[in-house]
């Protein structure tokens, strides 16, 4: 499809071009044989009347007359078939070179649309993918256990249960796609209202939120992080530390440690989460904040819930935040994600 279009745009690009050359092209020719139309009528308008013309020069040997050119009139037309002809070479090399060109500039101006086309392509793959899992797992239970002509009360109550367990699931996975399409979009009528917020308070109910699951696992998390006052929206700035929170705890082993500082610096302030889990290969660190990622290690090693669009949605936030994030890895050694957030925004109103 991209392939007839770039083949379309550069036509047209050609289109314009030649028509754009061959317009400036008649206005020289115009031009150039005009003059040479006016010198010859000038000329004859000389000799009708009378008066010196041509080009003087020496006399010839053996003479005491001067010599005199005349312009031809055929020499006239012949040069005005000449800057013609010059022209027209001209705009044919015009033609072959701008050929490439076009092509090239169309390719670069289809680039976007097609990355975006392509990106939303994968996104549907993949949001068909991670619905489709819940969707066969209930469709599957209800088939077998309506087959089931003794089935039993209890065993109704555990199916059930499980289609209950198997709805949350696709409730949080489109909770979640609400969320990212939220935040990527541009859409007036969702605002992110900034205000001077404590960060020391905001991470203390992002830990509260995630004590039970570390506790589960018995990981322990120590919060040395100093208490700024920064220019944020507050349910996002906690939404963003509950996931990175909850992606170390996910990832870390038992009986491990998760730890919390923060330090300010160039009007800014950098918050580092740093776990002694697993790690991030330098290959994946790359990829960890797309959509549904989520490396083949962290799949076979441990039994994680989610899909992937965490860390996706989290960078949507820090970069409505004018904020960076970083990332620091060793496989088997742990992960350090350093969030980078400004004191002061440039706007207080961000439309998302």
């Amino acid at each position: 499809m991209f392939k007839q279009a770039r083949i379309k745009l550069t036509v047209q690009y050609l289109m314009i071009i030649m028509i754009i050359s061959i317009f400036f092209s008649l206005v020289i020719y115009r031009a150039l044989t005009f003059e040479l139309t006016r010198i010859e009528n000038a000329q004859r308008l000389r000799i009708e009347l009378g008066l010196p013309f041509g080009i003087s020069l020496p006399p010839a040997s053996g003479t005491d007359f001067p010599r005199r050119l005349y312009i031809d009139p055929e020499l006239i037309q012949d040069t005005k078939n000449r800057i013609g002809l010059l022209l027209l070479i001209i705009n044919v090399v015009i033609l072959s070179g701008s050929s490439a060109a076009a092509y090239y500039l169309a390719g670069i101006t289809l680039k976007p649309i097609k990355d975006m086309l392509d990106e939303q392509n994968r996104f549907i793959t993949d949001a068909s993918h991670e619905l489709r899992t819940p969707i066969t797992a209930l469709k599957s239970e209800i088939e077998v256990n309506l087959r089931d002509k003794n089935l039993k009360l209890s065993d109704a109550k555990a199916l059930l249960k499980s289609n209950l367990e198997e709805t949350n699931h696709l409730q949080s996975l489109t909770d979640e796609l609400i969320k990212l399409t939220q935040y990527q979009g541009k859409n007036d009528e969702h605002k992110i209202v900034m205000s001077s917020v404590s960060l020391g308070l905001i991470l203390d109910e992002s830990i509260n939120q995630v004590k039970s699951m570390a506790k589960n696992k018995k990981i322990t998390l120590t919060n040395t992080a100093a208490d700024f006052n920064i220019e944020a929206n507050a349910p996002l700035l906690s939404e963003l530390f509950i996931i990175f929170l909850d992606n170390a705890i996910k990832y870390s082993p038992k009986n491990s440690e998760i730890k919390i500082s923060d330090k300010k610096t160039d009007g800014h302030v950098i918050v580092s989460i740093a776990d002694s889990g697993m790690g991030i290969s330098k290959e994946d660190i790359s990829h960890i904040f797309d959509r549904f990622y989520r490396t083949d290690k962290s799949r076979s090693k441990t039994n994680t819930s989610g899909y992937g669009l965490g860390l996706s949605i989290a960078k949507q936030i820090i970069d409505k935040h004018h904020g960076f994030i970083k990332v620091q890895s060793q496989v088997d050694k742990g992960t350090t994600f350093l969030i980078e957030l400004p004191l002061k925004q440039p706007k207080k109103i961000i439309n998302i």
